[in-house]
């Protein structure tokens, strides 16, 4: 296996995972799912829990809020859900760190990972696409948001932006 990194974009529910998953599972018939999320509250729990039995045992599940890189997924293909929740995982640990600070940190973590030979399909959201927020620290993430979905997107072999949906070819 070669390594391919593949960035599904948009906004909220518009179909980033599921696309995710039905790609993972045409490429592979057992999938890894790298859970980034930081289980915050018992209704959370419950989502973690209905999504993974959603996805099923075909699924090799990973919970990892900040290392990715701490997990072998060699020669495998590994959806990672999301790239929003974990960059929120370094930004509140290091929230009075100036954005470039955690931004090269993440890269580096990114890029860490990223040497294996697996596919790896990131999940993502367009969270600047509206308006500019009057909260500073909303500016902030947003900042870093936008910062390393581009810095994704340039390295990615093919990005895919979900509208209401439907996949929109963006590259590769």
């Amino acid at each position: 296996m070669t390594r391919r990194i593949i960035l599904i974009t948009g906004g909220q529910r518009s179909g980033k995972s599921g696309e995710a998953e039905r790609l993972a599972l045409s490429l592979a018939a057992n999938p890894v799912y790298l859970a980034t999320a930081h289980v915050w509250d018992e209704e959370f729990r419950e989502r973690v829990r209905l999504h993974q039995e959603r996805r099923g045992k075909q699924w090799m599940n990973i919970e990892e809020e900040k290392e990715l890189s701490r997990h072998d997924v060699s020669g495998r293909v590994v959806v990672i859900d999301c790239v929003t929740l974990w960059l929120t995982n370094y930004f509140f640990e290091a929230e009075n760190a100036a954005v470039k600070d955690i931004l090269e940190a993440v890269k580096v973590e990114f890029d860490r990972f990223t040497a294996q030979d697996a596919t790896f399909i990131f999940v993502t959201n367009e969270i600047g696409s509206g308006g500019v927020s009057e909260n500073a620290l909303q500016r902030r993430f947003t900042d870093l948001q936008g910062w390393m979905n581009q810095y994704i997107a340039q390295k990615a072999d093919e990005v895919i932006l979900m509208v209401s949906g439907i996949v929109v070819k963006v590259k590769g």
